[in-house]
């Protein structure tokens, strides 16, 4: 969250993505928002160094300036030293921003972008995706939540700042970026190519799915996310609807004026939405002015739902009696506070200041929300891309031969087999593949053999019928609603 005077937002996601990932809310003028006022840049810091300590630093910068062996730039430097001193907090959301980095990070709050479309975090020190954005070029490749990224077309992503990783990652539509990426359960690297492209800014989609269930899939909190969620839940109401998902999954987070404007109508009046604590375990909660809703709803997450997506999540579920179905989400529950005008000069600093808490008083953070129901996606929707490094043949065992197979079975062909090793069972389900894509029938998987099987699970992936969680959430709605 960032806090300018009396507003507090969250941000969660960096400007590599440049994609809206904020949480605002108006907070009272109360100890809370006026203990701000004492960490300003300008005062607390300056008052809480003492003359030898700024001694120290001005001698040490004097010795790199005349002493060192290269002439030094000292802007280089000055950055060197601030990042010093917020990298010993060990705080991987709390991190400083050049102002170039700041401009882009400006941007990436109120206007649209060009990017891999992913929210990333410093999990000691390994730049790891906290989720892609639904829709974006990153989901569409394949990355997950969790994945952590080693390199980008060539360049090791080792010792830099999270800041100067995302610089390597971002670029302009129609760029490759060529990930090396470690992933859970995998022994060997994965590299995976995902082409930047502009990032979809609508975030909010709606249908009416049968026996008048509405679904509202939110993919990012943006600053017109609450205006067009009332419209499309206005749309289904007047139609008759009478029950609703609301679907957060991989929603790595936005606003939190956004998600207070959603969920308010949902939760009865004095009701709380979300809480804040200070370092004194002091607390402030943001209340409810709505009045429910007259029919039940459920909400989809998973380990992609972050930050915000988990206070909708958690306010929906402590306040207003929905069930959570799918997986534990993600798990962001600190509250980031930005110094722009105090740095004076374009700069940023964003630092960890306060938590969040659930309604009922729970910190989610590292621990994420658990479902009520959980629901895991057949094992296809986590399926990695195949390396295509070689050609795929019998009597080899591979990561890439493992992933294969999940591949086929996903496609209704069995190759027997899960374990990665390339049997006679699995070169029969291939053949078989490649007979109906019309393909040379050799049993070996190729670049084209495997382009065209990762068209297909992509596919299987996008088809409502095979999302499971889905499913669980409504048939829970039609039990309830058949009461």
């Amino acid at each position: 969250m960032n806090f300018k005077g009396r507003t507090v937002i969250l941000f969660v996601l960096l400007a590599m993505f440049a994609s809206s990932i904020m949480t605002l809310m108006i907070v009272n003028p109360s100890t809370l928002a006026a203990g701000l006022k004492g960490g300003a840049v300008g005062s607390t810091v300056t008052s809480g160094l003492s003359t030898k300590d700024m001694n120290k630093l001005s001698t040490t910068y004097q010795l790199i300036e005349g002493k060192f062996l290269s002439q030094v730039d000292h802007d280089k430097v000055m950055t060197g030293a601030i990042n010093g001193m917020l990298s010993s907090l060990e705080d991987p959301f709390t991190v400083y921003m050049d102002q170039k980095e700041a401009k882009q990070f400006d941007e990436s709050i109120t206007s649209s972008f060009q990017g891999i479309g992913a929210e990333v975090s410093s999990e000691e020190g390994k730049v790891t995706i906290v989720s892609p954005i639904k829709g974006s070029p990153a989901e569409k490749a394949g990355l997950h939540a969790n994945d952590v990224i080693l390199s980008v077309n060539g360049e090791k992503l080792d010792g830099l700042t999270l800041n100067q990783a995302i610089m390597k990652i971002r670029g302009p539509k129609g760029t490759q970026a060529k990930l090396e990426i470690v992933r859970s359960g995998s022994s060997d690297p994965i590299q995976m190519t995902v082409v930047r492209d502009d990032i979809d800014v609508e975030t909010v989609y709606a249908e009416m799915l049968p026996n008048n269930i509405g679904k509202i899939e939110i993919r990012q909190f943006s600053s017109n996310t609450s205006k067009r969620f009332k419209d499309e839940l206005a749309g289904l109401e007047a139609k008759g609807m009478k029950g609703l998902v609301i679907d957060v999954r991989n929603d790595p987070g936005g606003l939190l004026s956004a998600v207070v404007e959603i969920v308010e109508p949902f939760v009865p009046k004095g009701k709380p939405i979300v809480k804040i604590e200070n370092r004194k375990g002091e607390q402030e909660d943001t209340t409810s002015q709505g009045t429910g809703k007259n029919y039940p709803v459920t909400v989809l997450i998973n380990k992609g739902s972050a930050s915000a997506s988990e206070i909708l999540a958690g306010a929906l579920h402590d306040s207003s009696g929905s069930k959570l179905i799918g997986e534990t989400t993600y798990g962001k529950g600190t509250v980031q506070v930005t110094f722009e005008k105090e740095m004076g000069d374009g700069s940023n600093i964003k630092m960890t200041v306060y938590k969040w808490l659930t309604p009922s008083g729970t910190w989610i953070h590292k621990k994420g929300i658990a479902p009520d129901i959980a629901i895991d996606q057949p094992a296809y929707f986590k399926v990695a891309p195949l390396t295509k490094k070689a050609t795929l043949v019998q009597d080899t065992s591979s990561e890439d031969v493992k992933n294969l197979q999940t591949m086929l079975k996903g496609l209704g062909l069995n190759p027997e087999r899960a374990d990665g090793y390339f049997s006679e069972k699995t070169a029969l389900a291939v053949k078989a593949f490649q007979r109906m894509q019309n393909l040379p029938i050799t049993g070996e998987v190729d670049t084209e053999t495997a382009t065209r099987l990762e068209k297909m699970i992509l596919a299987e992936i996008k088809d409502p019928k095979n999302d499971l969680q889905l499913k669980a959430a409504t048939q829970h709605l039609q039990s309830i609603m058949t009461k």
